[in-house]
């Protein structure tokens, strides 16, 4: 079956609000809800139809939000959400993760309540890394959600081609979700027939922002885990802060601003892959939303961009 996910949807990991995990936060920091439903609905009306979640973003938060917003539109949105993850929803705490069928069968239940809605569009795996006999059996029972009404396609959340592959090799398998950007490439991940979301499109703010102040200390960025790669205690990894630097200009030609060139990037390298850039004001979505009327970067704009990145 085909989605029709558009070329950019919008995150919303960050707006879910402060997590721990471990006593260590995984959230972004204070957020405001209200600033946070008018950004989705501001991307909305600029054409953003597609939204990605997860029921473990703010403990189940961020689905809330995400089926407020969209209420009274709920026909004309693409919603995809996860699980995966068990989390205490009054401690704001991520406890753990579980890959079992009956948990999956409990996790949809509870991500279609927040949600306020009697179906999914897209339903993604979130454990990356998970055992391709034990993603069989979940493969197996998202038809069985989809012959039920409550989903309508499934996909993989992981870095793994291997893992998308096999997750897409049922009938409706349609997606995976990876993290790619201008600064992190993983082209076997969209090698395949398969539509490819792709996390951290921005680096975690990296390829958004000019100024980097101080982050709180519940900012996922400041407690540093292993996976983060685009910031080190709150600033930004050297490596990458200099390759971000050194494409600067051709990201930034024909009046774009960093992010639109950072996400037009995306459009010149496969027609597979849909970024998805986290939100929460409503400047951040008129300025993403409107990377689409610039289109993607030209041949010899992406041929630039790829010599001085991956020579």
């Amino acid at each position: 079956m085909t989605l029709e996910l558009g070329k950019l949807g919008f995150g919303t990991w960050a707006m879910g609000g402060p997590m721990t995990f471990e006593g260590q936060p995984v959230g972004w920091g204070p957020t405001d809800d209200e600033e946070s439903l008018k950004a989705l609905r501001r991307g909305f009306d600029l054409g953003v139809h597609l939204v990605d979640t997860a029921d473990v973003y703010g403990c189940g938060h961020s689905e809330e939000l995400v089926g407020q917003a969209f209420a009274d539109v709920r026909d004309e949105v693409v919603i995809a959400t996860k699980w995966g993850d068990e989390f205490d929803p009054a401690r704001r705490e991520l406890t753990g993760y579980n890959g079992t069928v009956e948990y999956l069968r409990r996790a949809v239940e509870g991500s279609l309540r927040r949600l306020g809605t009697d179906r999914i569009d897209l339903y993604q795996l979130h454990l990356g890394g998970l055992e391709l006999e034990q993603a069989a059996l979940l493969r197996d029972e998202c038809e069985a959600l989809v012959a039920a009404g409550k989903i309508r396609a499934y996909g993989w959340s992981t870095d793994d081609p291997e893992r998308a592959r096999f997750f897409c090799e049922g009938e409706h398998g349609v997606a995976a979700q990876a993290d790619i950007n201008v600064l992190f490439d993983n082209p076997e991940m969209y090698a395949g027939e398969y539509a490819v979301l792709c996390r951290r499109p921005l680096a975690m703010g990296l390829l958004a922002r000019e100024t980097f102040a101080p982050l709180p200390a519940d900012d996922v960025r400041v407690s540093d885990p292993a996976w983060l790669l685009f910031f080190e205690d709150g600033k930004p990894t050297p490596a990458y802060f200099e390759a971000r630097e050194a494409v600067r200009d051709v990201l930034t030609s024909g009046g774009r601003t960093l992010v639109q060139g950072a996400l037009a990037w995306f459009w010149a390298r496969s027609p597979r892959l849909v970024p998805i850039p986290g939100v929460r004001t409503v400047a951040q979505a008129e300025e993403n939303a409107r990377a689409v009327e610039f289109g993607p970067l030209s041949a010899d704009e992406l041929k630039q961009v790829e010599a001085v990145l991956r020579p």
